[in-house]
């Protein structure tokens, strides 16, 4: 195909954003950066503008293709892009099938695989970075799942736009400018059709309730909730350092348990002090939830001799100004 297509608002918008990527990202010259591309149109609208970027810049770029294995067609699908990509310049371009196993749900259970294939092919490869074609909408509907299920800042944050050697230079981008870029470009995406079965939680939230939002809120509903994401990922990030330092202070580890020390715990503010006992109950590697927080902050706060606690994975008891937590298991240095 035309290497070089004609330069439309689309075309120039998804590859800023990629430039911009990697100069926030510290991408330079001589790296190799993988695109994880299932042939839909945001990924393949990334893996075009990366593929046109990338010589200029003198960055290396190859693609990542997992196959799930779930739709007969995905196997074909698979090879069909990875025809695509190589024609686009990219280089290595890597077709990883998954065993999609069934923790979590089917959603969950396919993101698991397929940032393992990632990841798995990035440090065989020695690639500085991933990038993820993730757009504004899926940062919206990402935001709006977290609202809905109570599941605190964390969840609001939604998506980063650099995390470790995860790069999304899309979150700015709305899906109808990839599908732009595509159209644009001459490529023809590959439409999942599990994108459209609403037996899927975050299909039901773009299908219905987003638009059901802008039809009765007004239009930019997506744009506000990725917005709050910034907002209070910039918020997070201070809080979350400051509970590290704390975290340092109070926390002491030994080969199957955990000590706080009470009194340093006891003063700090609840935002800061619940991050401290979140990130010690989350070293045992079980799903901690709010309610499991606040029974140990109860022994701070309103301690008079109870009987331990039995938490997942985990059990707390206090004795003096100590709360120790407790494994039969050897606990990881470093996730202490």
């Amino acid at each position: 195909m035309n290497d070089r297509p004609r330069l439309t608002p689309a075309i120039a918008d998804v590859r800023r954003a990629v430039r911009q990527s990697w100069d926030a990202a510290g991408v330079v010259a001589g790296d190799l950066v993988l695109v994880a591309c299932s042939g839909g149109p945001d990924s393949l609208a990334l893996a075009a503008a990366v593929a046109f970027e990338a010589p200029r810049a003198g960055i290396l770029a190859g693609a990542v293709i997992v196959e799930h294995g779930i739709q007969a067609v995905t196997k074909q699908i698979a090879a069909e892009t990875a025809e695509v990509l190589r024609g686009l310049g990219l280089d290595p371009v890597q077709v990883a099938p998954v065993s999609v196993g069934t923790d979590g749900g089917p959603e969950a259970a396919a993101r698991a695989a397929r940032y393992q294939a990632l990841d798995e092919a990035a440090a065989a490869l020695d690639a500085k970075a991933i990038m993820l074609g993730h757009t504004l909408d899926d940062q919206a509907e990402t935001v709006l799942l977290g609202l809905a299920r109570g599941s605190g800042a964390r969840a609001l944050n939604g998506m980063a736009a650099h995390s470790g050697r995860y790069l999304r230079p899309l979150l700015g981008i709305k899906r109808e400018v990839t599908h732009a870029f595509c159209s644009d470009s001459g490529l023809k995406p590959w439409a999942d059709p599990q994108n459209s079965e609403e037996r899927f939680t975050r299909v039901r939230v773009r299908n219905n309730v987003l638009p059901m939002l802008e039809a009765e809120l007004g239009p930019g509903v997506a744009e506000a909730l990725a917005r709050t994401a910034e907002l209070l990922r910039e918020d997070t990030d201070y809080l979350d350092a400051q509970a590290l330092a704390a975290y340092d202070l109070a926390v002491s580890a030994g080969p199957t348990s955990l000590t706080l020390d009470v009194d340093r715990l006891k003063d700090l503010p609840p935002a800061i002090r619940n991050r401290v006992i979140l990130r010690a109950l989350e070293v045992f590697g079980a799903t901690i939830s709010r309610v499991h927080v606040l029974a140990v902050t109860d022994l701070i706060d309103n301690w008079h001799g109870q009987k331990e606690l039995t938490l997942p994975g985990v059990r707390v008891v206090r004795q003096g100004a100590q709360i120790t937590l407790k494994t039969t298991k050897t606990l990881n240095p470093g996730a202490c």
